[in-house]
């Protein structure tokens, strides 16, 4: 009698045993789906920024080497880069370091029926091929369908030495900051950019395959906050 009850005892503690076992089985299951969906959920979001259409509608804060941009309304070539007019031009040349700071406002449209949404986004801009500005910008940006634009501003900041002190792009450089004065009647100059959406998974930065490019004119019109 004694042996059937330590057997019954044993079988009751080994279907509780396996039961509890069971349920921390369906735990780290359903904690696992969850995860995969979630991580699915975030491809899915960046796959449609991806199919986004973006435009710069405006630019404004511009400075060059410090100085606000409307200070060189009046250049109308590299010639007219007075030094002992724009000393702290000139200083800046010296130390061949000469910061161009800008915000540009970004509109971005989704025109699917899907939400878009992306934690970082790597950016490229280009002047006649060649590099200015390059970073990352590391915030939520999301894009519902059906609601317009969403505009996204970015702080631009780049060393702008090799540009003016090279023949090649020299003359294109002076005639992107004519236009970013705001002059009345200065020519458009035309800027290629260049995003990447990425995601940071689990740690992990999972990027965007290739990059998503487009090309704006920047004209007096679009400077905003210059009169």
């Amino acid at each position: 009698m004694d042996v059937v009850i330590d057997t019954l005892y044993i079988a009751l503690k080994l279907i509780k045993t396996m039961k509890k076992n069971i349920w921390i089985f369906v735990i780290f299951a359903c904690t696992g789906f969850m995860t995969g969906c979630g991580v699915s959920k975030q491809v899915s979001d960046a796959k449609t920024f991806g199919d986004c259409k973006y435009d710069i509608a405006s630019v404004d804060s511009v400075y060059l080497a410090g100085m606000d941009i409307r200070e060189f309304r009046n250049i109308k070539s590299f010639s007219d880069l007075d030094l002992a007019r724009y000393p702290r031009l000139g200083l800046a040349m010296l130390r061949k370091d000469i910061p161009l700071n800008l915000r540009v406002n970004l509109d971005i449209t989704n025109p699917t029926k899907k939400r878009a949404a992306i934690n970082q986004l790597e950016y490229k801009v280009l002047l006649t091929q060649n590099e200015i500005f390059s970073g990352f910008l590391s915030q939520l940006i999301e894009v519902m369908p059906g609601t317009g634009s969403t505009r996204v501003p970015v702080r631009l900041n780049a060393n702008v030495y090799q540009l003016i002190n090279n023949d090649q792009t020299r003359d294109e450089f002076i005639n992107m900051v004519m236009s970013l004065t705001g002059k009345a009647g200065s020519k458009p100059s035309k800027l290629i950019v260049k995003v990447k959406p990425t995601l940071d998974i689990a740690g992990k930065q999972v990027n965007y395959p290739g990059y998503i490019t487009f090309e704006k004119e920047i004209t007096a019109e679009m400077v905003t906050g210059i009169k």
